[in-house]
């Protein structure tokens, strides 16, 4: 009998976004337990989130944040979704952040320092020098690993997500309600898969980059929360909208390093590898248009000069101290041979940020019934077709307290675990080939990098809905009978979440902000 575990609320997914529900909803007596797939809760997008956190600026009004985020997703955007975000948002940053961890937020004489990135028309962002995350992290893993309430399990993947009517061992459930009831998680250490029960399921998961080529994205960002989701039944919306981020360190040493978007914000410029300016012809903003916009333009310059990068230069244009603005990019710059005080950086687009995901309302209420999603794992509706920069940190924050307060509020019917039986292995379990798991994951990475990246064509896209669709059933195949580890979990969910992007593009074949469907030289999409 496998061991299980029982809470008001699971968490899944220790990011700004997870960290946050799980504290606010053990503040409000609710017994709380948080997964996470690593040793320590900040192994995470947020950790390595440079930027920022939007909030209001001197002279700034949530209407005037509301037309920025709208305006940059392409006027899509749910307006519901934005007027919370715009207004509640920063009230959450001064409350908790602010008051109640004390992020030390850059600031002079008693003031707050605000940053400016693209398409924001004021500064906004508050900011740590350039490793805003790691800082607001810190500070979250603390509050939450200290918390009586909370009781965090590291080294847990969860597998799926547990529902009366896929796992039910009582006939009648098939005919009711589907309701989330917790997840099967594999415990990495011992490598049994126990069931943890909850009143209340959070995904809170992250992005799914790592199924790209090139990505800023950590090694956990495999698109599980997607994947488990839509085996679940919850709706999956938007996935076409992967934002790219237009500046990642390009070295073979650098795994998909970050180029805060601040940089530019702060008077970068980008040029080609032989130093001509070439924003000017793409965008009347410059280096300051939206992200895919300038993503679209510096590969359409390297794909028009046979280049592999091109250059993103600060040291000409920085009218302050570079190391102390930007402590973090300079270190890693420095440690790979490049002063950014003195030389250009050389930088390509990366896979950055999933814009879609599963649909949740303004409290973070999936179409599951139990079952709540924050953070980039969810689609709001905030960003529409294209993320304003800085506004994802606000978001998770902004849903996981709403989520959490939500929670507290339900006095709902306590649920049937004892109808949901032990993991069933198969009855010949393989071990996994690792060379299988690499080889797999060469062949997603390669197919969403070249067919279902930046600019994506008709044909493309078929191409890889194929290829994928012939993997997929391979992979499948695999995991039937393999004996159950992380890797083989995390390449499961990968071909998932790929036929979800790619699926969704095809859907789609309307241009706008991080979609783009490029016209061929026949005349077909």
């Amino acid at each position: 009998m496998s061991e299980e575990i029982i809470s008001d609320v699971l968490v899944i997914g220790t990011g700004i976004a997870g960290a946050t529900l799980a504290w606010k909803a053990a503040e409000q007596g609710l017994k709380v337990a948080v997964l996470t797939k690593g040793e320590k809760l900040h192994e995470n997008n947020t950790y390595y989130a440079q930027g920022g956190i939007v909030s209001l600026g001197e002279d700034d009004s949530p209407e005037l944040l509301a037309r920025d985020i709208i305006k940059a997703g392409g006027g899509i955007n749910n307006l519901e979704a934005v007027k919370v975000i715009s207004e509640e948002g920063p009230k959450i940053v001064e409350e908790f952040l602010i008051k109640k961890l004390k992020v030390p937020f850059e600031s002079e004489n008693g003031k707050f320092k605000f940053g400016k990135e693209a398409a924001h028309s004021k500064r906004r962002i508050l900011y740590v020098g350039d490793q805003t995350g790691k800082a607001i992290m810190e500070l979250l893993e603390r509050a939450v690993v200290s918390h009586p309430n909370i009781k965090v399990y590291t080294g847990h993947t969860a597998v799926d997500l547990i529902t009366n009517t896929h796992h039910s061992t009582n006939p009648q459930e098939i005919y009711r309600k589907p309701i989330c009831m917790g997840a099967y998680v594999l415990d990495r250490y011992t490598g049994e898969i126990k069931r943890f029960f909850a009143r209340f399921t959070a995904l809170a998961t992250g992005g799914l980059g790592r199924i790209y080529l090139h990505t800023t994205n950590p090694p956990g960002a495999r698109g599980d929360g997607f994947a488990m989701a839509s085996r679940a039944g919850a709706r999956v919306i938007h996935m076409e909208y992967i934002q790219f981020h237009p500046t990642s360190l390009f070295h073979r040493d650098a795994d998909g390093f970050l180029i805060s978007e601040a940089v530019r914000g702060e008077g970068a410029k980008l040029l080609t590898r032989n130093g001509e300016p070439f924003m000017y012809k793409y965008a009347p903003q410059g280096e300051l248009a939206p992200r895919d916009v300038v993503s679209r333009a510096i590969y359409e310059e390297m794909h028009r000069r046979g280049d592999s990068y091109v250059l993103l230069d600060l040291a000409s244009y920085a009218k302050f101290d570079i190391p102390s603005r930007f402590p973090g990019i300079y270190k890693k710059c420095k440690e790979l041979g490049i002063d950014i005080t003195r030389e250009p950086i050389p930088v390509v687009p990366a896979a950055h940020y999933t814009i879609g995901g599963v649909f949740v309302d303004t409290w973070g209420r999936s179409s599951l019934d139990r079952l709540y999603a924050v953070g980039e794992i969810s689609c709001t509706g905030v960003h529409g077709a294209n993320r304003l920069a800085s506004t994802s940190l606000l978001e998770g924050l902004t849903w996981g307290w709403r989520a959490a307060i939500d929670m507290a509020s339900k006095d709902e019917d306590a649920l049937p675990f004892h109808e949901i039986p032990p993991w069933i292995r198969p009855k010949r379990e393989v071990k996994v080939d690792p060379a299988l798991i690499v080889q797999d994951w060469v062949n997603i990475k390669h197919t969403m990098w070249n067919y279902a990246g930046i600019i994506r064509t008709k044909r493309r896209l078929g191409r890889a809905l194929s290829d994928l669709e012939y993997l997929h059933k391979r992979i499948e195949e695999f995991y039937r009978t393999a004996r159950v580890n992380d890797e083989i979990i995390g390449l499961r969910n990968g071909i998932v979440s790929a036929l979800l992007v790619v699926k969704a593009a095809i859907r789609n074949e309307k241009s706008l902000g991080a979609h783009f469907i490029k016209v061929e030289e026949n005349g077909e999409l």
